[in-house]
Order: structure tokens, then C-alpha cells, then sequence
């Protein structure tokens, strides 16, 4: 038709059906002129090869800067942004104005496609069903949520099969802790009904902070005893780099808008008890298990099979009822009953509780306690054990 151009895809057209009708016919059915059929048979060179490319239209304002001090500033500080360079060339030259941003980004972008520095490759990954398992905490602060008005300080412990990508979450109340790794893993395992050949997390940075060789050792070593009871291979990734654990760490941010957007349905961000909370999480993962259930079916085919037990989740340790009547664990105080000042106590720190034996017999279970973040001294006390003496006194 005049006034359009012909285009590539119009002109194969032509060609094709050239072979077995005539220019006419061909030209109809190509949408096209008669006349521009004979003239395309004449010359078949495509349109878009006949095009001259366009030169610049303006005179290019980065031709005496850009060699000159652009380049030496790439070179001497790689990770300059291109909007820095940006500003000092205009602090430089006024007269530039500011219409040459995208001209620069542009050859600066370029320019580093030839001479940059080497980036980062990342090797994608096949997963294997039965092979890898991941677990990473997150933090959950920015939620808001509240346990019968008050704030609660938390974050969940995640876990993930990278293969099928069954989902498991676990409400922590302290910090990245063996303890609360050691429940969380083992809550998800139980619950999968197998283990994953291999275990992945990411050094678990925060655990180690402030502990000294011999501790860190022995977190290690605890660590490592747990997979092995569960016949996992552990593994961590790079310390900073969090693409190596990429299956749990994307997952992470998919799982906070899901429970985000479920707080937001629900109309209210505060719960009854900490109990309610963990079932209102544990309602969120089922219903994202639910989506991936025929991989979830099909990866536990080849999971190895549970031992026959599950394996210490807590930490021991062993104090003495002072006279104050209580004892010091991790600069938080707690009440027992006056009777047992002077006798040691085993004591099973949790996540959320303290279970207290004297000997081989179970005594009581406390509330576990926190340490204020600026690192003053909290407690736990029960009035009931102490009220005896206030009356006295």
C-alpha cells in the first residue's frame, strides 16, 4: 500500500509464495503491490539490510573528556558508580549542562564490557531430589506481631528441600543459636518423615559472634554431631556470599510477604499466646507445602529414613542455688524455691524454657529469659518463691 514500508517478514512471504504462484497472486497474498513484487524479485536484498545506519546528529559532547578524564577515573576506582562520574564531569565542564547523563552511562557501560574488571560467574545448580536441604533464620521484627499486646522480639528458622521445596518454620525467640538450630532442623525432619543427604546453612555468622576459639569449636562440633546422628552431610556456604545458599535465601522473602499479606488479611497483628502464633505460621507454610505436594511425594521416595530417635535439641548445664534463692544463666536471674538453695541443679536450656533436675529427677519447668540488647542483666521471678521471706521481712 503506498506510504508503508515493506517489511522483512512481508517480503519472505513473497518469496515463499513466489515459488509456486505468480508475482500477482504472490503480492496479494503478501499485501503487497504488483509493482513492488517485480521490484523485490528484481533486487531480493531484505529491507532491513538496505538500510544505512544512522550516524550521530549532534556533535558529540564527551568527545574531548571521556579519553581524557572519564577513563582514568575508571581506571583508578573500579567501583565508581557511572552517576559519580556524572557529577565530577559536570563540576568540571558547567558548560556541558546536564543532557549528556545517558550518553555517558552509556559509554561508560561500554567501556566497561572491554577493559572492566572480571565479574562474578554463577554456576547454576540441578537439583537433585533426596540431595540438599537448607535452613537460614530471618529476622521478623518489622512485622509488628504482638503476644497478648506485647511486641515480640523474634525470628524464624526456615528450612527447605531444594528440589521440591517442602517448607518448614519455626518461631525462634532468641538469636541464631545451636539450640534453636538443633529443634528447628529436627522439628522439619520429623515432620518431612526423611533426611536429605546434605545439609546447607550459611556459617551461621551470628551464632559465632562474641565466642572465642574454643567455643565456636564447640558449636562446630555439636553442629557436626547432629548431622552425622541424622547421616547429613554438612555443608556452608561462603561467608558474605548469598547465592550459594540461593534456594533458601530467595525463599525467605517469598515466605515473609506470604505471612505479611496473611497478617493482613487476618485484621490484627496481636495473638492470644505464643502457641496461636506458631500455628497461625504453621498454617501459612502448609498451605505453600500444599502447592509443590506431587514434588514433595515424589522427593520423599528418596530421602533416607529417620533414625530411631531424635537427638539433643538443648544445651546442659549445671548450677548451684545460691542464697538469693535462684541462680545466674546468661546474665538473666531466676526464682526457685527456696529449698533447693545449696543444691546443684541440671538445667536444659531451650528456646523458650529452662528445664530444671536435681539429679535424675524432673523438677519444674521455667520461662526462658533475655538478656536486655544493651546487655544489661534481666530476670525471671516467681513471687511465690520468695514471698515467704518478704513477709518476714
Amino acid at each position: 500500500m503506498p506510504g508503508r514500508h515493506v517489511t522483512d517478514q512481508q517480503m519472505r512471504l513473497f518469496m515463499t509464495l513466489n515459488t509456486t504462484h505468480s508475482v500477482p497472486v504472490a503480492s496479494a497474498k503478501a499485501g503487497i503491490s504488483s509493482a513492488t513484487g517485480y521490484r523485490i524479485k528484481a533486487d531480493p536484498v531484505l529491507p532491513s539490510q538496505k538500510k544505512a545506519s544512522r550516524g550521530r546528529r549532534r556533535p558529540d559532547p564527551l568527545a574531548d573528556i571521556f579519553d581524557e578524564e572519564v577513563i582514568p577515573m575508571l581506571q583508578e576506582c573500579p567501583g565508581i558508580r557511572p552517576i559519580a562520574v556524572f557529577e565530577e564531569v559536570q563540576r568540571r565542564h558547567p558548560e556541558l549542562g546536564t543532557g549528556f547523563r545517558r550518553t555517558l552511562e552509556r559509554r561508560i557501560r561500554a567501556w566497561k564490557a572491554e577493559h572492566g574488571p572480571e565479574q562474578e560467574v554463577i554456576f547454576r545448580q540441578t537439583h537433585e531430589p533426596g540431595k540438599m536441604g537448607l535452613s537460614d533464620f530471618t529476622g521478623m521484627g518489622k512485622l509488628g506481631v504482638t503476644i497478648a499486646g506485647e511486641l515480640l522480639d523474634h525470628r524464624l528458622y526456615h528450612f527447605r528441600l531444594a528440589y521440591s521445596g517442602f517448607q518448614h518454620a519455626h518461631v525462634v525467640l532468641g538469636g541464631e543459636s545451636y539450640v534453636a538450630l538443633a529443634v528447628g532442623l529436627q522439628n522439619a525432619l520429623w515432620t518431612l518423615g526423611g533426611v536429605p543427604r546434605d545439609h546447607r546453612t550459611d556459617s551461621l555468622s551470628a551464632a559465632f559472634k562474641n565466642l572465642d576459639k574454643a567455643a565456636r569449636d564447640d558449636l562446630t562440633d555439636r553442629f557436626d554431631a547432629l548431622c552425622q546422628h541424622y547421616g547429613m552431610t554438612p555443608t556452608r556456604n561462603n561467608k558474605g556470599i548469598a547465592h550459594e545458599n540461593g534456594s533458601i535465601e530467595s525463599p525467605n522473602g517469598h515466605l515473609k510477604r506470604a505471612i505479611e499479606d496473611a497478617l493482613i488479611m487476618r485484621g490484627s497483628r496481636d495473638f492470644e499466646d505464643l502457641p496461636a502464633y506458631r500455628c497461625f505460621i504453621d498454617e501459612i507454610v502448609g498451605r505453600i507445602n500444599a502447592r509443590h505436594a506431587r514434588r514433595i511425594d515424589a522427593e520423599r521416595a528418596s530421602l533416607r529414613p529417620l533414625p530411631a530417635r531424635r537427638t539433643t535439641d538443648y544445651e546442659e548445664v549445671t548450677l548451684r542455688v545460691t542464697s538469693s534463692g535462684g541462680f545466674l544463666l546468661r546474665k538473666v536471674f531466676y526464682t526457685v524455691p527456696s529449698r533447693l538453695i545449696g543444691h546443684r541443679l541440671r538445667v536444659r536450656l531451650y528456646d523458650d524454657r529452662l528445664e530444671l533436675f536435681l539429679g535424675g529427677t524432673a523438677l519444674m519447668t521455667l520461662e526462658r529469659g533475655r538478656a536486655c540488647r544493651e546487655g544489661s542483666h534481666s530476670h525471671v521471678v516467681n513471687y511465690h518463691h520468695v514471698i515467704h521471706s518478704l513477709r518476714k521481712k
